[in-house]
């Protein structure tokens, strides 16, 4: 399985973005997703999460207000709408899909080890 994260790009401080995670021949509908994502010199984090029913979702403080997650399961997409971006923001943002529909309970929705699947990254950067 391998997800594909897009919509990167370069961006000024302020600006907006919107992010997409798809996945051919994989039914992302029936899996809880999420953002991560990886600034220069820093451990990957968790940035947001959406259960398969699209009802609920989780967010990191450092971006709620901003973010938005949201899923398409009729395009078997997941999105990330980033509004309001800063330079801190700048960094490989990848998604990655849990084994179950549900957001697992056992392991924090902003653990690497919830995911069992992943995908390459797509390239934010915020300028100044």
């Amino acid at each position: 399985v391998q997800l594909q994260a897009s919509g990167g790009g370069l961006v000024q401080s302020g600006g907006s973005l919107r992010l997409s995670c798809a996945a051919p021949g994989f039914a992302l509908g029936f899996h809880a997703t999420g953002w991560f994502r990886r600034a220069p010199g820093k451990e990957r984090e968790g940035v947001s999460c959406i259960g398969s029913s699209g009802f609920r979702t989780y967010y990191a403080d450092s971006v709620k207000g901003r973010f938005t997650i949201s899923r398409d399961n009729a395009k078997n997409t997941v999105y990330l709408q980033m509004n309001s971006l800063k330079p801190e923001d700048t960094a490989i943002y990848y998604c990655a899909a849990q084994r179950t529909g549900r957001v697992r309970n056992d392991t924090p929705w902003d653990s690497i080890r919830a995911y069992d699947y992943w995908g390459q990254g797509t390239l934010v950067t915020v300028s100044s």
